[in-house]
């Protein structure tokens, strides 16, 4: 069959090596894509957003299959436009209609979803604009660590988690009456804080039955030891074992089967991944949020223990018999390492030439800020690529990623050297609570 692969970053890299490698695969093509996917496909001269242009390169390469990589073209009905054009009939979007979307692209959504359906999460309530002085008055009724989020997509800056009344106070006249973040932060959510261990899972589904994906943990913070600001992630781990058979049995009971049943309850049409952000609070599972799609870099750890054929999973979906697929997953563990621009999250310098990538025959890149100039690799992003090193434990993996990230080399280059360390298992060491 052939495939059209949307996005351009380490999550599509790894997603286009793993689509590539399927025997069902006959072509596959990228929009706009990075080099990087250029070594398992064709890049796709269409832009998404133009549906002309789409449908007419959809019809001409016979595409199949459309895999949507970010969420922003979800949110905004990619698929709802396919799937409307009769022209287009037969052909499968993985990834769900803008209805579906919303569980990523409105929080409060999700949270009154979550209620509805009784999976468990935090307490919240909802503030609109007009309503600042209402969400004031309802600081004073919570204690801290106070939780803040624009309701809308924000780029993964609209979340602000603090003990300081006055800054979270500052964050709500930020958004609700000085418009910082625009339409995403015209209504916002104040939540319950949650303090336990983080860790995200994840399944793919054809709205009828479900499949557990490999569990992961992230690292979000620009600094060794989570210091610093918050970034897209410098990292991720698959499996931890905080997450284990007990607790995502679990997670599996309590929120993915409800969730896909909530969706049918609620009429919601689904088809594709749904990321589940969860805390882990002493053994039992919260949501924390929902996202429908693959995390990045969580993507680049758990695509590498996926040994079942993701085509074949795909077909499933299409065809609405995924519960006759099966999940193969490598026991080893994948380790990623997220190399970054110097400066990333705030401003940093492009361009710089990158070499070394064909020293790299143990790991996993995954490109992702790389373009090339003048037939040379260069970097064009904040997150530049993702190295993933597998392994028989913890341990051997995270040696396997950092052997291979010495060997990449560019101006700038910035990585965190602890991906992987608080997860080592020693007596009486614990990965480190955090608070959302």
């Amino acid at each position: 069959m052939n495939v059209l692969l949307i996005g351009s970053g380490g999550r599509e890299h790894a997603l286009a090596w793993k689509i590539a490698n399927s025997s069902l695969l006959d072509a596959l093509y990228v929009a706009p894509g990075n080099p990087g996917t250029l070594r398992h496909g064709r890049a796709a001269e269409v832009d998404p957003a133009d549906h002309k242009a789409l449908r007419a390169f959809l019809i001409e390469k016979r595409i199949r299959i459309v895999v949507v990589g970010p969420e922003g073209p979800l949110v905004d009905g990619l698929h709802d436009r396919i799937a409307d054009d009769p022209k287009l009939e037969g052909i499968t979007v993985i990834g769900p209609k803008a209805q579906g979307a919303r569980l990523e692209g409105s929080k409060d959504f999700a949270k009154e979803f979550m209620f509805r359906h009784s999976i468990p999460t935090a307490a919240h309530r909802t503030f609109a604009k007009g309503q600042l002085q209402d969400a004031l008055e309802h600081l004073d009724r919570v204690s801290a660590p106070y939780v803040v989020k624009a309701d809308g997509l924000a780029a993964g800056k609209g979340v602000i988690i603090t003990n300081d009344k006055k800054e979270a106070a500052k964050a709500l006249r930020d958004m609700l009456q000085q418009g910082k973040f625009g339409e995403a932060g015209e209504r916002v959510v104040i939540e319950q804080h949650l303090k336990g261990i983080e860790c995200s899972a994840f399944l793919i589904t054809d709205g009828e039955s479900f499949k557990m994906l490999p569990a992961a943990k992230d690292y979000k913070r620009i600094g060794n030891g989570d210091a610093g600001p918050n970034t897209g992630g410098m990292g991720a781990v698959s499996p931890v074992h905080f997450a284990d058979k007990d607790f995502m049995q679990k997670v599996h009971d309590r929120i993915a089967a409800p969730t896909i049943r909530g969706l049918r309850k609620d009429g919601i049409p689904y088809q594709g991944f749904i990321f589940i952000g969860l805390m882990n609070v002493g053994g039992e599972p919260y949501v924390i949020e929902y996202n429908v799609r693959l995390g990045d870099p969580e993507a680049e750890a758990i695509l590498p223990r996926l040994k079942s054929d993701l085509l074949d999973l795909f077909e499933g979906v299409a065809t609405g018999t995924l519960s006759e697929r099966h999940i193969d997953v490598d026991d080893r563990t994948a380790v990623s390492v997220v190399l970054a621009s110097e400066g990333y999250p705030g401003e940093y310098a492009k361009g710089k030439e990158i070499s070394g990538l064909e020293n790299v025959t143990d790991a996993y890149v995954f490109q992702a800020g790389t373009t090339l100039r003048n037939g040379k690799l260069v970097t064009n992003g904040g997150r530049v690529m993702a190295v993933t090193g597998m392994g028989k434990d913890l341990e051997s993996a995270m040696a396997s990623a950092y052997r291979a990230v010495e060997r990449i080399a560019y101006t700038g280059k910035y990585h965190r050297d602890d991906i992987g360390a608080d997860l080592r298992k020693q007596p009486a060491q614990r990965p480190a609570a955090v608070s959302r």
